[in-house]
């Protein structure tokens, strides 16, 4: 609609087509198992919540936050990134070696949850189907530069594209462990609690998806996390399989799912700015 706040990224940006796939769920979930491989990071997260209890809130609050970041007006996006830096500014955790403490706003810490999450998204959209060139994969790397505004990085000193997304996981691996925070967080994704009638549900399914979205983190993340993984070839087979099977779920039905980040974007901008894959490259 003319005149409408097409948001921080707009409806011509690769993010807008990219975020509409339902692959992102299984992306999010990489994204905590790479997340948890920081001790400092996860330690932060570990020690200012109780992750066992909330971390279905904890997903879906992210969620909300890259749906309302990617779909919502420019001034819900900057709300949603001022509540972000606020909660942050507040919390603090210690290093049980040293006893350390720091705040988790640390930009070491931040630019490391923001990448873990943008490699997930992009790593899981092409290998299960999404098609993106490489100048698309960048463009969208370089996109994000405003979330991780949002969240309180200087833009400037965030990856810009796949080069420079690839130089900052060489710098920051030797950084990297499998510690206690971070077991539970795996044991956690293989078990979540539930129902005991929903046990079968959970060991049929869920387990599926988390064993999927394990397969597809780097060889180094499995070897710290010392479980085995298929092949990279095998692992790429399932998530192709996976795209195929939930894009055939039609697009209005899954946007359907609450906060309806999408449905109400198209109401405030217009159908004809639906989230679609051939959109890109045009």
């Amino acid at each position: 609609m003319t005149g409408a706040d097409p948001g921080l990224f707009t409806p011509d940006s690769v993010t807008w087509q990219v975020h509409g796939d339902p692959m992102m769920w299984i992306a999010g979930i990489r994204a905590l198992y790479l997340q948890a491989l920081h001790p400092r990071a996860v330690r932060g997260v570990m020690q200012n919540s109780d992750f066992r209890q909330d971390a279905w809130g904890r997903l879906m609050r992210t969620a909300n936050f890259v749906g309302t970041t990617t779909y919502g007006t420019t001034e819900a996006a900057e709300r949603a990134g001022a509540r972000v830096r606020k909660i942050h500014r507040m919390l603090t955790a210690t290093d049980p070696d040293t006893g350390e403490r720091y705040g988790v706003d640390e930009p070491s810490l931040l630019l490391w949850v923001h990448c873990a999450e943008i490699d997930s998204y992009l790593h899981v959209l092409r290998e299960s189907g999404f098609r993106l060139t490489d100048a698309e994969a960048d463009r969208y790397i370089a996109e994000h530069r405003q979330s991780a505004r949002l969240v309180g990085l200087d833009p400037g000193t965030v990856p810009a594209d796949r080069a420079e997304l690839a130089a900052y996981f060489e710098k920051v691996r030797p950084e990297l462990a499998a510690g206690p925070e971070a077991r539970e967080v795996d044991d956690f994704l293989l078990h979540p609690p539930t129902h005991p009638l929903l046990v079968p549900v959970r060991e049929v399914l869920w387990r599926r998806v988390a064993q999927l979205a394990y397969a597809s983190l780097p060889p180094y993340a499995h070897e710290l996390y010392g479980r085995p993984a298929p092949a990279p070839a095998t692992a790429a087979r399932q998530l192709r399989l996976t795209g195929l099977l939930l894009r055939r779920i039609p697009a209005r039905l899954r946007w359907q799912l609450p906060p309806k980040h999408i449905l109400r974007a198209m109401a405030r901008l217009g159908p004809d700015t639906r989230p679609a894959p051939y959109k890109l490259g045009r």
